[in-house]
């Protein structure tokens, strides 16, 4: 847990648009202000300068949400370098964001459980929307390597946490009704050629175009 810190929430995208994550830290002194600027030094990139060209809005979120998961590992105890993290220090790290949600995640026995507009307020936890956690791990992949992480080693790109988004967008979608469909596969079109002979003798080609799934 971070102590040492405030942690706030700005905002929450839905589980459908795949929002962002953005956790403002606030040091509670100056002395913590200085050395959390120094350890961050060698998590993430140098901020650009005036003169370099202003980062997109992705780009500035990733650079947000690589700082703020660098802090994480700082403060547990014992501090976790990055060489030591690992998949399951990313869903603590995931568990741990669960209590700054604003989706409202429906427990069983619940009389809303399952009803995607309930008519009146419940007790049932806030959660970070499935969506919201897919973007933030797509994020923090890309930068884990941009920082000079390993693709072989990327504890973002583990199979575990793969599990665990599919079952948060699982248990979401049951808990609130609403329902999750696999996009279908486009049909791509089969070009075939088809040769028959003229009257003359000649040779022509007939093409065809089917649809193959």
């Amino acid at each position: 847990m971070m102590s040492s810190e405030k942690i706030r929430e700005v905002g929450e995208g839905s589980s459908s648009s795949g929002g962002a994550i953005s956790i403002i830290a606030t040091p509670l002194n100056n002395h913590h202000r200085q050395s959390s600027s120094s350890s961050l030094s060698t998590l993430a990139p140098t901020p650009a300068s005036s003169s370099a060209p202003q980062l997109s809005r992705y780009e500035s979120q990733k650079r947000r949400d690589w700082n703020t998961f660098g802090q994480y590992l700082k403060n547990q105890r014992p501090p976790i370098s990055l060489p030591q993290c690992n998949y399951n220090h990313v869903l603590d790290f995931l568990r741990y964001l669960d209590q700054f949600g604003k989706t409202k995640v429906h427990l069983h026995g619940c009389l809303f459980f399952g009803q995607p507009e309930p008519p009146g307020p419940c007790t049932c936890p806030l959660r970070q929307a499935w969506g919201s956690l897919d973007a933030l791990i797509g994020r923090l992949r890309a930068a884990y390597e941009e920082n000079g992480g390993l693709q072989e080693t990327n504890p973002f790109a583990s199979g575990a946490i793969r599990v665990y988004l599919r079952e948060v967008r699982d248990s979401q979608a049951k808990a609130r009704g609403i329902p999750y469909k696999k996009k279908k596969k486009k049909k791509r079109p089969n070009l075939q050629i088809k040769a028959s002979n003229n009257n003359d003798g000649a040779t022509s080609a007939n093409f065809q175009l089917q649809s193959t799934t």
